[in-house]
């Protein structure tokens, strides 16, 4: 029996008590008039308030805040405009699976429905980009809607939660009672599931391991190394989820994404056993779901997911368990494998062809700076604990092929491909963690996208560094328009601003690196300097990736064409 002497609160009040509630942290905001109520309640609590330049970038801010965490990353917005800028941030957190809970400022409630100032209907807006969109009417409601905002953004399949709040609902008083402090549901493997992988296992002879998706932590992530070191099992992980698996155990045999090694495809294809843990296995890592056959894979498949939802939503399994990672994960470290495994052989052979492929020694771009002995130098520089940042484009691919990463929470990258993600990512992460390196990878025309949350970096003394790679072209697009289309350039090339003086004129430090050999020096400057920093990195037109030259792309597809 609960006892509970209730007082009368404003709905912003009532808001911003939940959120202390349910243990939130950190909120990204942009302001808007539309819920002031809100702003002013945070005003006495110890939430740390990130007031960011644009809504793409605070809701882009707050998705990976709930990525690094695990728990949902919360934005606030203003209604219209707003709620319009924040949908990228949105549509990450929805294709990442991410837990993420934005709220939306709302014109009062007398007013819906008649296209008042900045007015939309956000469940037609959001409706088919997040898990739960709803509106709050009433604020004795709040603390029952907030509730199950967190249950929705965490359980299954984590994703985005959007809540709108009208105006005038959030300055009218109500008596209403506080919820209970959030509690994630967590999932266990059965027996009989655990007892059929094992029988699996025994009888196979090529396995693999692909590991994806979120709801991983530092401990679910050691367990699945003491699982697949037990059964010598090779791992992959999937599209940027490269810290689900330290790089440097002989067991890891590469990512599937973007450009993957052909020999790590060839494997996968030549399995008898694939176990895909967490993820979906969608289009970037099954090359275009070319990788096993839909529905009915001719490998043996044994699908390890969150939400019933996606299990068999896509690739009927041979084995559908139905678990939370972390509990997957710590009875996984638990079965007992055979005395010695078959393809243990395999293992150290799939392990050697992913160091030849992984090693920058082995690429010779065209220009004087080479990206891939740029990520070397990273590499052997920043601590373990480093978190990486990127966006979309080419100049990822340097960055996912050659960097090893070794520890859980080092790695912030858009599987949904947004550009105009590094550099916000890496203001929250600094946010969040303070006296951690924080390094964003971004193209010239994916910086320009949020580049003005540079400000962000610099209004709260958060010494990230930004390495901004420009060739003069939205990379990715000519490389597609070269390969259909050869030597008709239209719509991808860009004039560009000296973003070292971008840094320099927003408060930070800039500098122009145009050589392999400037960069390392360079880089400890930025590193050094106690400021947001701009590495501006010239890079040759001609290396679009690290296999293939611009030219070369074009003459092979005139010569296909003659």
């Amino acid at each position: 029996m609960r006892n509970e002497t209730l007082k009368a609160r404003t709905g912003g009040q009532i808001l911003i008590d939940q959120l202390v509630l349910h243990a939130v942290e950190h909120v990204f905001c942009v302001p808007g008039e539309s819920f002031l109520a809100a702003l002013d309640a945070l005003h006495d609590t110890s939430v740390k308030l990130t007031v960011c330049r644009q809504e793409g970038g605070a809701a882009m801010m707050a998705e990976a805040c709930g990525k690094l965490t695990g728990r949902p990353g919360v934005c606030f917005v203003t209604r219209g405009p707003g709620a319009s800028n924040a949908c990228h941030g949105v549509h990450i957190a929805q294709q990442d699976s991410t837990p993420l809970i934005l709220f939306v400022g709302q014109v009062e409630r007398g007013m819906r429905g008649r296209d008042a100032f900045q007015e939309l209907d956000y469940r037609a807006v959001f409706g088919s980009m997040a898990k739960w969109v709803t509106e709050i009417d009433d604020p004795k409601r709040i603390p029952e809607i907030i509730a199950r905002a967190f249950h929705v953004a965490t359980s299954g399949r984590p994703g985005p939660v959007v809540i709108a709040l009208p105006e005038d609902m959030l300055v009218e008083t109500a008596d209403a009672g506080d919820a209970r402090p959030h509690q994630p549901l967590q999932t266990w493997p059965g027996a009989p599931d655990l007892d059929a992988l094992q029988r699996l296992l025994a009888t196979a002879r090529r396995p693999i391991a692909l590991l994806g998706g979120s709801g991983w932590d530092e401990q679910a992530v050691e367990d699945m190394v003491r699982f697949s070191e037990r059964y010598s099992l090779p791992a992959a992980v999937s599209f940027r989820r490269q810290m689900l698996y330290p790089a440097q155990h002989p067991n890891f045999i590469g990512d599937l994404g973007l450009g993957p090694n052909p020999k790590l495809v060839e494997q996968f294809q030549n399995a008898d056993l694939v176990l895909l843990i967490g993820g979906r296995l969608s289009e970037a890592a099954s090359q275009g779901y070319t990788l096993l056959r839909i529905p009915d894979p001719v490998q043996l498949l044994v699908h390890v997911h969150p939400d019933a939802a996606e299990l068999g939503s896509v690739y009927q399994p041979d084995l559908a368990i139905h678990a939370s990672m972390r509990q997957f994960a710590a009875a996984a470290a638990r079965l007992e494998p055979p005395a010695s495994p078959p393809w243990a052989e395999s293992t150290r052979s799939a392990r050697s062809r992913y160091e030849s492929w992984s090693d920058p020694q082995s690429i010779d771009s065209p220009g004087a700076l080479q990206m891939a002995q740029v990520v070397a130098w990273l590499q052997e520089r920043l601590p373990a604990d480093a978190i990486l940042c990127n966006g979309a484009g080419n100049y990822a691919t340097w960055l996912h092929r050659f960097f090893r990463f070794s520890q859980y929470g080092t790695q912030l990258a858009p599987t949904s491909g947004s550009m105009g993600y590094g550099t916000p990512a890496a203001v929250a992460a600094k946010r969040l963690y303070p006296e951690r390196t924080v390094v964003a990878f971004a193209g010239d025309g994916c910086f320009l996208m949020n580049g003005q949350e540079f400000a962000t970096a610099v209004q709260y003394e958060l010494p990230i560094v930004v390495i901004v790679v420009d060739n003069g072209m939205y990379g990715t697009i000519r490389m597609h328009q070269e390969k259909i289309y050869p030597g008709r350039v239209t719509a991808t090339a860009l004039r560009n601003p000296d973003f070292a003086a971008f840094a320099e004129a927003f408060g930070g430090y800039g500098e122009r690196v145009e050589s392999t050999a400037q960069f390392g020096p360079a880089l400890e400057r930025a590193l050094a300097c106690g400021r947001p920093a701009i590495l501006h990195c010239l890079l040759d037109p001609e290396a679009i990736t690290p296999n293939a030259s611009l030219s070369a792309l074009r003459e092979a597809a005139q010569a296909s064409r003659a």
